[in-house]
């Protein structure tokens, strides 16, 4: 984009060109630190990545995502064209436009090849005589089909199926292009000029006799280091942001990786000096081993930016408590709180925990403010209409 600075006189004092970063145009960024938060005997292993945003004019505000544009696993690739017999350097087309690309650097950074969509599968069909792969994509066996395609990745496909009459260019034009993947942003502009920092879960498990790894997220915990650069683009969301007011009162409930945005609200807070109060509940698996970020979220309690630090870790006791356990166990406060105007957020996994705890605040609701459970439903509710409720769930 033109950007052209004019005098009080209006004539032009300097006639410059601005590059606008994007997701179609990604900022390729410095890793200034990726470090694993995770300590020893921990089973899990969390990154903390630190990047800069020197010379890219980009910005963002708390509970805001960054976009990062991934690369398959270099192994996975090579075993992808190992087993199908396939000349890596062979030029095949991407899209409707024309563009090309040798296949193996195609395989790596254009297309989707760890997820399988009954799509694929029904484009696939048309290339191979396999009685089975035909007979799974039968109306009737719906839910096979479902249960085939989790978990599982294109080269399972090609392996389960042959013999294939298919050439490397008809398999690659029926697969998705690779998606960018989104993460909270875990840290404030206003604390770390020219940064922004990522909390990611590296994803690994073994199934259907293969080792998995979550594509972008095993890339940042296995292949790249610190002076490597990444394409990236901040991604807004309006969703899922600080009060506007800085009196304001705020609740976080963010185990695991849920804690990314909350250490960018925390550390925003910190920086404009906030007089609100503010409630952290943080939970994960060990305290010894799985505490993210716990000195600095100790030094925020002692030092009054985080009013309340309450923490749940599931395995320290024969009885597992949960961040919802807590919510619970504090119910005269935590009512306290909400009457009071505070704005409640969640952020992690969307499948059990988000559940949990919006059952948790109803529960609440129910005991401490006498209420019927339709009516903490429309308390909450309302809650929501308000922007006092806020979900970034995954």
């Amino acid at each position: 984009m033109q950007n052209t600075t004019i005098n009080p006189k209006n004539s032009i004092v300097s006639n410059k060109v601005t590059t606008t970063f994007s997701r179609t145009n990604p900022f390729q960024a410095r890793v200034l630190q990726n470090v694993n938060l995770n300590r020893d005997g921990s089973s899990k292993e969390t990154r903390h990545v630190a990047l800069s945003l020197k010379g890219s004019d980009l910005s963002y505000t708390p509970g805001d995502a960054l976009g990062i544009l991934p690369k398959n696993d270099p192994e996975l690739v090579a075993s992808l064209l190992e087993e199908m017999k396939w000349d890596a350097e062979m030029a095949v087309t991407l899209n409707k436009k024309g563009d090309t690309l040798p296949l193996k650097e195609a395989l790596t950074t254009h297309f989707e090849i760890t997820v399988l969509t009954k799509k694929i599968l029904l484009n696939a069909a048309e290339f191979t005589e396999n009685t089975e792969l035909h007979k799974l994509l039968l109306v009737e066996n719906t839910a096979k089909l479902k249960e085939y395609c989790y978990g599982r990745y294109l080269i399972d496909l090609l392996h389960d199926f042959g013999p294939w009459r298919a050439t490397a260019q008809d398999i690659v034009s029926i697969l998705r292009k690779m998606t960018p993947r989104l993460y909270s942003i875990a840290s404030s502009l206003s604390a770390n000029p020219d940064e922004v920092h990522l909390t990611v879960g590296a994803v690994r498990y073994h199934a259907h006799g293969r080792d998995r790894k979550g594509v972008c997220s095993v890339l940042l915990a296995e292949r790249i280091q610190e002076g490597d650069t990444l394409p990236i683009f901040i991604q807004s969301n309006k969703h899922f942001h600080l009060p506007k007011f800085v009196d304001q009162d705020i609740i976080m409930v963010g185990p695991g990786t849920g804690i990314a945005p909350f250490r960018s609200f925390i550390q925003e807070r910190a920086a404009t000096k906030a007089t609100g109060r503010s409630w952290l509940f943080f939970g994960d698996q060990y305290a010894a081993s799985d505490f993210l970020y716990q000195n600095e979220l100790e030094q925020y309690h002692q030092n009054g930016v985080i009013t309340r630090l309450e923490t749940a870790f599931s395995r320290d006791s024969a009885q597992k408590v949960y961040v919802q356990h807590k919510m619970l166990e504090y119910s005269k406060e935590l009512f306290e709180w909400l009457e009071n105007g505070a704005y409640f957020y969640i952020c992690g996994d969307k499948q059990r925990m988000a559940k949990d705890v919006h059952n948790a605040i109803i529960d609440v609701l129910e005991k401490e403010g006498g209420m019927t459970r339709q009516e903490a439903e429309a308390y909450l509710n309302d809650m929501q209409k308000n922007g006092r409720y806020q979900r970034d769930v995954y």
